[in-house]
């Protein structure tokens, strides 16, 4: 039986145009062969994901991919990253399966996204459950938190301080300040989508509507959209940076690394013995 896709099993209805979908399947299909390696998944990150894409934002491609076995026997380290060039509207780059476990071990927050992503575009159903099932184990509420809040704080700093404001940045503050908040309720790991922490954690009826006005506008106008200032929006950010505790010695997350040492070999080996099939996510 084929594998439900993320979309079904998050109850997001998040789709991607079928011609776009195609490409992004043919890309990685042209990097597995150029590289010599094997997708085991691919998602989508950033605006689409997070559910408040611009008409014109970016297919932000994010992949996890594992070497043949020869590769982790050489003495010097070899590049661990695969990046295309920005090509139109496509965005593609990933990981190596290593460098994705030694960033689980320390609970990094982007990883932990990408494996919530509300739009997949292939995986190795195996090994991204086992990763789903590691995730929390090595989940850290305070490296979390600290990366959300320095997130928000910087793009707050650096683009909301006129009169006029870039819209889009609103939501990339409002978003990790709402998962710092989601953390801090004992929700566990921030889920991707906006709507999902927006719905569970704001109960202002007035700043819902204000951020309601804010997501059309924002996925109605292009991504460098300038406008005036939110009233609440910019009020709400305020007073949340100004009672936040900004951590700066986030401890080292719990869990048994030998698990993800386990994990390495056990996908290395069975790529060199028997390749498994990786599913692509039926078009929605």
């Amino acid at each position: 039986m084929r594998p439900k896709s993320d979309e079904t099993r998050s109850g997001n209805k998040a789709s991607t145009e079928p011609s776009i979908r195609q490409r992004i399947l043919t890309e990685l299909e042209a990097i597995e062969a150029r590289h010599q390696v094997r997708v085991l998944f691919a998602c989508e990150s950033g605006s689409r994901a997070w559910g408040f894409a611009s008409p014109d934002s970016d297919y932000d491609v994010r992949f996890l991919y594992v070497h043949q076995p020869e590769w982790y026997f050489r003495v010097e380290p070899q590049r661990d990253v695969i990046e295309l060039p920005i090509s139109d509207e496509l965005d593609i780059s990933g990981w190596e399966l290593r460098k994705a476990l030694q960033l689980l071990r320390r609970s990094n927050p982007t990883l932990l996204e990408w494996l919530d992503s509300p739009i997949v575009y292939r995986r190795d159903e195996a090994v991204i459950d086992k990763l789903r099932t590691l995730a929390p184990v090595f989940f850290s509420r305070r490296k979390g938190r600290w990366h959300y809040l320095a997130m928000a704080r910087k793009n707050f700093r650096d683009y909301l301080q006129g009169d006029t404001v870039r819209l889009k940045k609103y939501l990339y503050v409002l978003r990790p300040l709402l998962a710092a908040r989601w953390i801090d309720s004992g929700r566990g790991m921030p889920p991707m989508r906006f709507a999902t922490m927006a719905e569970a954690l704001i109960n202002d009826n007035a700043l819902r509507d204000e951020i309601n006005a804010l997501l059309r506008v924002k996925m109605a106008s292009g991504e460098a959209a300038h406008g005036d200032r939110f009233t609440l929006i910019h009020a709400f950010i305020e007073a949340e940076l100004a009672k936040a505790e900004h951590d700066t010695d986030p401890k080292k997350p719990a869990g048994d690394e030998h698990l993800l040492d386990q994990m390495l070999f056990q996908v290395v080996h069975q790529t060199a013995s028997a390749p498994a099939r990786v599913e692509q996510t039926p078009p929605q």
